[in-house]
């Protein structure tokens, strides 16, 4: 079962009115947008956007309502998109980041080191790049910026040598084969399976996550109406990284006021009821 991550939190730093129009920037499952819509009066209106086909599906069938638009698209389209609804500012958008349960869990998406399918990690299917190209047709030294960057994986150097030397063989196909590599290379540290780092890092990669986050706050701001608000919930330090930076020289700038000095965090109670809860920071911040 799919538990969206600090619901409360995230509706009251949004100020949900009845009548406003609210952006929900990965819709996924519709957890955060259920939870908007049932806020909404006959005046207010929701638009979800994902990359993920399959997500839009299943947030269709939850959130069918004649007041929601689902459209697929990435973070830097999020303008284009409501461009095509001809609306021209919203009073909020919201972005959950990372990867969602429905692609963790679904193991033929090539996602998760416990899946003996073939490496892929697309958001997008239609797209062409997959981790299977990365791991497979990626020079050595790109692979270990990747880690390192995007991973933040100390043993990065370790790791890709170990991926050019197996590549010398044969192809690393499965999910499994590649956590294997890792699993080989660094051994068992901590309480994290050894490959977490670099799916993550292979993930980033894939779907240029980092760009897309930078290219779609950018344009949801332009979008915010005065008052409006732009609420982020981010789950490792680099996608936190970008969020408070962005706020910070935002508001700078005097486009943006903070609302979130320090991020808010869930609490033991939600943690101890959703465990993969336990990294989120919820960021906000209001138009000026």
């Amino acid at each position: 079962m799919h538990i969206p991550v600090l619901v409360k939190e995230t509706i009251e730093m949004l100020d949900v009115k009845a009548n406003g129009i609210y952006v929900d920037a990965t819709v996924g499952l519709g957890g955060h947008a259920a939870a908007v819509l049932s806020m909404l009066g006959t005046g207010g209106r929701l638009i979800g956007i994902d990359r993920d086909e399959d997500a839009l599906g299943y947030a269709g069938e939850r959130l069918g309502n004649d007041r929601v638009s689902l459209r697929k698209g990435a973070f830097s389209q999020v303008g284009d998109v409501l461009l095509s609804l001809n609306i021209k500012e919203v009073d909020g958008v919201l972005f959950d980041l990372g990867v969602s349960m429905l692609q963790l869990k679904d193991f033929g998406r090539g996602f998760s080191f416990l899946s003996d399918a073939r490496l892929d990690m697309r958001m997008d299917t239609a797209q062409e790049l997959t981790a299977w190209d990365v791991v497979n047709r990626y020079p050595e030294k790109e692979i270990a910026r990747i880690l390192k960057e995007y991973g933040e994986e100390p043993f990065a150097r370790r790791i890709a040598k170990a991926i050019i030397e197996y590549r010398k063989k044969a192809a690393i196909n499965t999910c499994n084969e590649l956590a294997d590599i890792v699993m080989r290379a660094c051994g068992r540290r901590g309480k994290t399976h050894p490959a977490t780092r670099t799916f993550q890092a292979l993930r980033i990669e894939v779907n240029k996550e980092l760009d897309e986050l930078k290219k779609g706050l950018a344009s949801a701001v332009s979008i915010l109406k005065s008052g409006g608000r732009l609420c982020v919930i981010s789950y490792h330090s680099l996608e936190d990284r970008i969020v408070k930076n962005f706020i910070r020289d935002s508001a700078k700038g005097g486009v943006l006021k903070i609302l979130t000095k320090k991020p808010v965090i869930p609490n033991i109670d939600e943690i101890r009821r959703n465990p993969s809860s336990r990294s989120a920071k919820l960021r906000g911040a209001e138009r000026i």
